[in-house]
């Protein structure tokens, strides 16, 4: 059973919370992407649920304001996840693209985050901002091109991280270039973060089809992770 669970009075502040049967092994804050736009929802996160539920996660699905700025989306990231009612010792944060970015960036905010997946994530906004990605998106977010004053939300300038990040991205994916992943783990690895590169076969939305290789991977890396609270 789903529930929907408002956490501000805009109709985008939402989360959705899947419970599994019986204790779960840990929560999965699912962040879904499509470069901080508008027409892109929680819609990219729904498929993903019922595997995860299978598996024994309780899952918090989270929606939040696109297109308003970036101060908004951030607040809106932040709250959702601090908002989660489901008390566990183990809280994993799967962003996919503009989510991988707003998981990884979370995990600096102390919202309880221990481990983190970006999935084809956009993990360097100067990089994104200078390659065009999503015709222009990372300056729209931001209302202007990224500069030194934005190194507080631009997760490969944040690293290390405190707790544990892996990047899943496909090998052929031509939205978000596997470059975005092999720069992160360089630069968090070489400042000392816990940072791993998994590249899998398939593209961009590969990595959230729940029938894909590119997805079972993703569910054993957390499988270790997880176990009953307790």
């Amino acid at each position: 059973m789903t529930t929907h669970t408002p956490y501000g009075d805009d109709p985008s502040q939402y989360a959705e919370l899947t419970l599994p049967d019986g204790a779960p092994r840990g929560v999965a804050v699912l962040v879904h992407g499509g470069f901080w736009k508008p027409e892109h929802d929680i819609e990219h996160a729904q498929p993903l649920v019922p595997s995860l539920v299978e598996a024994g996660w309780a899952t918090w699905a989270i929606e939040y304001r696109r297109g308003t700025g970036a101060a908004d989306t951030l607040a809106d990231v932040r709250a959702a996840i601090a908002a989660c009612p489901v008390e566990h010792p183990v809280r994993v944060a799967i962003g996919h693209s503009a989510g991988g970015h707003l998981a990884a960036w979370a995990a600096t905010q102390q919202v309880g985050l221990t481990h983190v997946v970006s999935q084809a994530g956009v993990l360097d906004l100067r990089a994104a901002h200078d390659a065009g990605l999503g015709g222009g998106a990372v300056a729209r977010f931001l209302g202007h091109p990224p500069g030194e004053a934005d190194a507080g939300v631009d997760p490969i300038r944040q690293v290390p991280l405190a707790v544990p990040l892996w990047c899943v991205h496909g090998r052929a994916d031509d939205v978000v270039p596997l470059a975005q992943s092999q720069a992160y783990v360089a630069a968090a690895t070489a400042a000392g973060g816990a940072a791993e590169l998994i590249e899998v076969a398939g593209d961009h939305f590969d990595v959230i089809d729940p029938a894909s290789e590119a997805w079972a991977r993703v569910l054993g890396l957390i499988e270790q992770l997880g176990r009953p609270a307790g």
